[in-house]
């Protein structure tokens, strides 16, 4: 496994036999909500030996709504994931935007994510590369993984070297997406550790309604194939009651439900590694 992450779980008990986790709810919507949220996915990690990169954005740039919740405030929210990534010593991840957005939110997390419609942003990945953190960029929708080592030479060429590439599903249709787990070995073929987004793979856009939908009865399905295939980090949005959550409520993993996910997931990367 890349040296960055040996760095990144420095206080944590890191195999690089196994996988890592990145979760955590889709928005902040409070402080209260996210220090539960990292507080029990904490101890799952501990409990279980999976490193952990608590996410979730400070704002959701992406709605299909104009309507839709999108933050409290970049600056609110970027310090309450900061005060809950100190209380629980865990590294965090959230979303980017925008080049001007790299150098703030660096001040604040520890791996700066793009998201996947913005993938092929060549300021926007430039700006991100040249603050030195972590850049974890997910495949665009339309974009193979044979494609994505564009993205890869983007940031390599900006001077930085720490990079991950996440799969995300791919367009079919206007309202569906599908996973091809080619994508997996394809983008680890750029030399970079590969994440399954399980839970964004799952969405159903562009619904009429306005909010989007899901299909979390698949997350075990998803995540499991991902695994078989070889990711090294499972992504998972989780929420105490998907269903009051502001943001993706529709294809996220009740937290009730995750440790014994993960415990399904280790015995299937103990039988394939």
């Amino acid at each position: 496994m890349e040296a960055f992450l040996n760095n990144l779980f420095s206080k944590q008990d890191y195999n690089p036999r196994s996988f890592f986790l990145l979760a955590g709810p889709c928005v902040v919507e409070s402080e209260e909500l996210i220090m539960e949220v990292a507080g029990e996915l904490a101890g799952i990690s501990k409990n279980l030996g999976i490193p952990l990169i608590f996410k979730s954005s400070y704002r959701k740039a992406n709605r299909t709504s104009g309507q839709s919740f999108t933050g409290l405030g970049d600056q609110v929210a970027m310090e309450m994931l900061q005060r809950t990534g100190a209380h629980y010593q865990l590294p965090l991840v959230t979303d980017i935007h925008s080049p001007e957005e790299a150098a703030l939110a660096a001040k604040y997390v520890d791996v700066l994510q793009i998201p996947a419609f913005l993938c092929r942003q060549t300021d926007l990945l430039v700006a991100a590369a040249k603050t030195g953190k972590i850049i974890n960029v997910k495949k665009g929708q339309f974009v193979s993984g044979e494609a994505m080592k564009f993205a890869v030479e983007k940031i390599r060429n900006a001077g930085n070297q720490q990079v991950m590439l996440t799969e995300r599903g791919t367009t079919f249709g206007y309202q569906d997406l599908v996973v091809d787990y080619r994508n997996i070995p394809a983008m680890k073929a750029h030399g970079v550790p590969v994440i399954m987004d399980v839970t964004h793979a799952l969405q159903q856009p562009n619904l009429t309604s306005g909010v989007t939908g899901g299909n979390p009865q698949l997350i075990g399905t998803i995540a499991k194939a991902a695994i078989a295939a070889g990711a090294d980090g499972i992504f998972i949005e989780t929420h105490p009651n998907p269903a009051k959550a502001l943001s993706d409520g529709a294809n996220m993993l009740p937290l009730e439900k995750m440790e014994s996910l993960m415990k399904e997931l280790m015995r299937i990367r103990e039988a394939v590694v």
